[in-house]
């Protein structure tokens, strides 16, 4: 599948660990070391700070993409060269949606799992075919994933769409799983016909 530009998201905060603002900036770097241009929330501060300076100092393409009242309060990166600020968080996220040719979530809050789970619930009904994926840093996401693998283990969904989510450790190896990622064909309902 080819890949031109992977939307991110993540939060304004650092986090607990140096690690977690260390892979922020690998992601970046490694996607820019791919010619992958980031699209991302636009953000100065915290991962999403990290991530987008990443990408810039590898060279990178940089898209930003950020309501208006987020702007408003002076939180977009000043050197990106490509920021659009959206009118609000739907309009936000659409966008991130139409952008990106795919979707990764870094370690965040209720507005980073909102963004993904969006974008998994859209491939789910097949509104879209993007990859999605988690950078599991610090095994992170581990109990996330725990509780999709028991969802698909008590029929809530199938064990296909427990596939839609891709997780790694490291950026170069989700960006592996992305490359080989090949759509699947049926939607939920097909699936819920079948119960």
């Amino acid at each position: 599948m080819k890949i031109k530009k992977i939307a991110v998201f993540c939060g304004f905060s650092s986090g607990t660990d140096l690690v977690f603002i260390e892979s922020a900036w690998a992601m970046g770097a490694a996607l820019a070391g791919k010619g992958i241009s980031l699209v991302y929330g636009g953000g100065s501060t915290g991962l999403q700070g990290a991530l987008a300076r990443g990408a810039l100092e590898m060279g990178g393409q940089v898209v930003g993409v950020m309501p208006r009242m987020l702007a408003e309060k002076g939180l977009a990166l000043e050197d990106l060269k490509i920021l659009h600020v959206i009118k609000d968080l739907p309009a936000h996220k659409r966008m991130m949606a139409d952008l990106g040719d795919g979707f990764i979530a870094l370690p965040g809050g209720l507005g980073t799992l909102e963004e993904l789970f969006e974008m998994l619930t859209w491939a789910q009904l097949g509104i879209h075919s993007k990859p999605c994926g988690v950078l599991n840093v610090e095994r992170y996401f581990d109990k996330l994933l725990d509780f999709l693998d028991q969802a698909a283990r008590k029929e809530f969904m199938s064990g296909q769409d427990r596939r839609l989510l891709l997780s790694a450790e490291k950026p170069d190896r989700l960006l592996d799983l992305f490359k080989k990622y090949e759509p699947t064909a049926s939607s939920r309902l097909d699936w819920i016909n079948e119960q």
